[in-house]
């Protein structure tokens, strides 16, 4: 558990409340117009009618990538696409093989932001325009932003580590609450129980990421219902991006109007084998494929 995922959902959380909501935060200091903004969007993803931002969110643990996501925006259509994969992908890597460093999430702890999006690009055939990074802190402070998420836990998540950092002592009875700040972490972390008598999820980590993704739908339908400017301001501060003040800006600009509904939640095409003792998730590449021609709207 100590290297389990802890912030799923918030990279994409913080985006997308930055971009729909930061207009009204950032446009009373900069005063962006539309024309300008039209010129900005522009300059990130080049003069075509097609235009897309691929953004490259990350929630991490220490200096580990634990939570791996792409968010494909669609400029035109004012809909997003988001890829989950999963932190053991296997990815060839030179002088490894069936080990701890084919797995992806081990990239960037090597080779950073650029080495990442080389191999996101290497995989998926998307070239990432821009990255979000968020911390544990970050993942309290949005879910406190908005008061708690509701979620519907499927099963009595019992778990402890005391060698966890921090400490686990996970214990969230089964049903539909409201979660706040810990609570969130820990169901976020949660995969499986230590316990006799208590169940964890049956597919595994793929298993977790469809109940996070769960949780990403809930979360976003309560940001939008909240004073964003309030919760950009409490959760802007844990988030490290390559995005302007201006390019946020004038992605607010564009994106208004855009809904939970407009969003697409996908998991890279995939499933779990052991090499080496080791557990990998191995792509399916022409499912991958397949994804990605459907999101690009390639023919």
């Amino acid at each position: 558990m100590k290297h389990f995922i802890k912030v799923f959902f918030t990279s994409l959380i913080c985006f997308l409340i930055v971009i729909m909501g930061g207009i009204y935060l950032f446009n009373e200091l900069y005063n962006t117009g539309n024309a300008e903004a039209t010129d900005i969007i522009n300059n990130i993803t080049g003069k075509d009618d097609n235009k897309r931002i691929n953004v490259l969110l990350l929630g991490l643990e220490h200096e580990r990538s634990d939570t791996i996501m792409i968010a494909s925006y669609d400029v035109k259509n004012k809909s997003a696409d988001i890829i989950s994969i999963p932190r053991d992908t296997y990815v060839d890597r030179d002088g490894f093989v069936n080990s701890a460093n084919n797995k992806i999430n081990s990239v960037y702890t090597v080779k950073g932001i650029e080495g990442l999006e080389k191999m996101i690009k290497s995989i998926t055939g998307i070239k990432i325009d821009k990255y979000v990074t968020i911390d544990y802190d970050g993942v309290r402070a949005a879910v406190d932003a908005v008061d708690g998420v509701e979620v519907d836990v499927p099963f009595h998540m019992r778990y402890t580590d005391p060698y966890s950092d921090p400490p686990l002592d996970i214990n969230i009875p089964a049903g539909n609450q409201t979660i706040y700040g810990d609570t969130a972490m820990e169901f976020l972390r949660f995969r499986k129980t230590n316990y006799s008598g208590y169940s964890g999820y049956p597919e595994g980590d793929i298993g977790r990421i469809q109940a996070q993704q769960n949780f990403v739908k809930s979360a976003i339908k309560k940001s939008l219902s909240f004073k964003l400017p309030k919760v950009v301001s409490d959760v802007y501060p844990y988030v490290n991006t390559d995005f302007s003040l201006s390019e946020v800006t004038s992605l607010a600009v564009n994106s208004l109007g855009i809904s939970s509904e407009n969003i697409t939640f996908h998991i890279l095409p995939g499933d779990t084998q052991t090499k080496n003792g080791l557990s990998f998730y191995i792509m399916d590449f022409e499912g991958t494929k397949d994804l990605v021609y459907q999101i690009l709207e390639i023919q």
